[in-house]
């Protein structure tokens, strides 16, 4: 029970006790007044019954008061607690969502990373096969150009130097024209007088020779190796060598065999004899 309660009954019961008393103080000095203590009796009754209920009333009415302010406190406080952990809750959502936010931004910053990372590797790796497709590209497009010339070359030896076999079977019998000539003594070569057929021979061999050496320059076919020439060790052979105070050190001074070149490769080197120092 309350201590509003308490003091309720304590102030009842004590008037109760008084009530009695003063009854019982008027019964035995006046025993012949009974209607008069009935009444007072009544009235005192009523009295101690109106103090109760104004007393009761009164806690009651203090009660309610004191509850509610006990209420609006702990209203208040509850709401502040309420508050409290409301706003602790809220910064924690706040701090959680920076968090979030933070974590997130990593995320993508790092994904952003990864993104240029894979578009780095992937622009490396196009470059690398434009670069290998190129460097493909000219060397089988250098391959083509020697192709191309090695086949040029070829068709054009083969079409320069198809009358290699046949030449050099020729070239016997230029050099016995050549031989028939220089047997004829320089003195009848042209003496139409007294040797007229020694002299219509040699014109007719020379005019063979000739035909045959124009025969030979159509084709590309050139002799080469004549007295008074520099030695050349890639178009000349040295059959011998011998002083000459005429003629210059170094220099042909005999040809045994003409030489010849078709199309200027040697085919047959001249046979000659060199001039030395005396």
């Amino acid at each position: 029970m309350s201590a509003p309660g308490r003091s309720i009954i304590n102030n009842a019961s004590r008037l109760k006790l008084l009530a009695n008393t003063s009854t019982a103080r008027a019964i035995s000095s006046q025993s012949s007044s009974t209607a008069a203590a009935g009444r007072y009796l009544s009235y005192t009754r009523k009295n101690t019954s109106f103090c109760i209920n104004t007393s009761v009333s009164a806690q009651q009415q203090k009660q309610p008061t004191l509850l509610a302010r006990h209420g609006q406190i702990f209203a208040r406080s509850l709401s502040d607690s309420t508050s409290g952990k409301s706003e602790q809750k809220e910064a924690k959502e706040a701090s959680i969502e920076e968090d979030n936010a933070e974590s997130k931004t990593e995320e993508n910053a790092a994904e952003e990373e990864a993104e240029e990372k894979v578009e780095e590797s992937k622009e490396a790796q196009l470059e690398k096969q434009v670069k290998d497709l190129k460097d493909q590209l000219l060397r089988s497009l250098a391959e083509q150009e020697n192709t191309r010339r090695i086949a040029k070359r070829d068709v054009d030896t083969a079409r320069n130097f198809a009358v290699t076999s046949f030449a050099k079977s020729l070239l016997d019998s230029s050099d016995n024209l050549s031989r028939a000539l220089d047997a004829v003594p320089p003195e009848f070569r042209h003496d139409t007088e007294n040797h007229p057929v020694l002299a219509t021979l040699y014109e007719g061999i020379q005019m063979t020779d000739e035909g045959l050496t124009k025969a030979f320059a159509k084709n590309g076919l050139k002799k080469f190796g004549e007295v008074g020439e520099p030695f050349d060790p890639n178009k000349h052979e040295a059959l011998f060598e011998y002083p000459d105070e005429k003629a210059e050190a170094g220099t042909i001074g005999q040809v045994m065999k003409t030489g010849f070149a078709l199309n200027e490769r040697v085919i047959r080197p001249a046979e000659v004899g060199v001039v030395k120092k005396p």
